[in-house]
């Protein structure tokens, strides 16, 4: 959108302040117009022949199309990806806790990404950083879903949880 005086043709074709069309007039006309009605010439549609302007408060314009913007931000909802990092060889108790924070990060809302972490000769036990997947899922059944099945890269092992659909 251009304003005033950055309009460069001889005639466009003008809308009121309130919507109705004015049909096709002289630039400097339109430009009287606007500023007889206390209002800006805003230039709406630049590849048309002629061009379209258009009678506006340029700043009400922009101040109510930041609004909006804000409150489209607003109710956006932000889904974070929360990681766990579990070893093979992590303990019964130290597991629980992970499978609580889990728990937490999956009733918030949040998809959480589960890592199993490999050291030195682990590498070559791969099965049981799926078998300890494969846990977790149970365990969680009732509030995740497998977003993204088991995946190794390097010496990790990964999982995506996402949470199941409330009904």
């Amino acid at each position: 959108m251009r304003r005033n005086d950055q309009i460069r043709v001889r005639e466009v074709r003008l809308i009121g302040a309130d919507g109705e069309q004015l049909g096709i007039v002289e630039r400097n006309q339109a430009l009287l117009m606007a500023q007889e009605a206390g209002y800006d010439l805003v230039e709406v549609a630049a590849a048309a022949d002629p061009p379209v302007c258009r009678i506006m408060d340029y700043g009400r314009f922009k101040y109510e199309a930041q609004k909006k913007k804000q409150e489209a931000k607003k109710r956006q909802t932000v889904i974070q990806i929360k990681e766990i990092k579990l070893r093979p060889k992590t303990d019964e108790h130290d597991y629980l806790t992970k499978i609580a924070h889990i728990r937490r990060f999956i009733e918030g809302g949040d998809r959480c990404k589960v890592t199993i972490f490999f050291r030195g000769r682990e590498i070559v036990h791969k099965d049981r950083g799926q078998l300890m997947l494969d846990r977790v899922v149970e365990d969680l059944k009732d509030l995740a879903k497998v977003d993204q099945e088991a995946r190794a890269e390097g010496r990790t092992l990964f999982m995506m949880l996402a949470p199941v659909p409330k009904k």
